[in-house]
């Protein structure tokens, strides 16, 4: 098997403009389906919060992504 580890995350305008930031479900599905098309496939994911620029927050996915060799 071999691994990657992915951080997928919006863009910095959305929690910008709106304080906060949540990923939009279409593009999340879009990436998946983008992986899973090179053969990749979800082996685990974590929710995540991240800060930026001290106020403002954003919702990111740590992906982690196997597929076999």
């Amino acid at each position: 098997m071999e691994y990657k580890v992915v951080i997928y995350q919006e863009g910095m305008l959305g929690s910008l403009v709106l304080g906060g930031s949540k990923v939009n479900p279409i593009k999340f599905t879009e990436f998946l389906n983008k992986n899973s098309a090179e053969g990749w496939r979800v082996q685990t994911m974590e929710k995540d919060i991240r800060r930026m620029l001290l106020f403002w927050k954003r919702e990111a996915y740590v992906v982690i992504l196997g597929r076999e060799k």
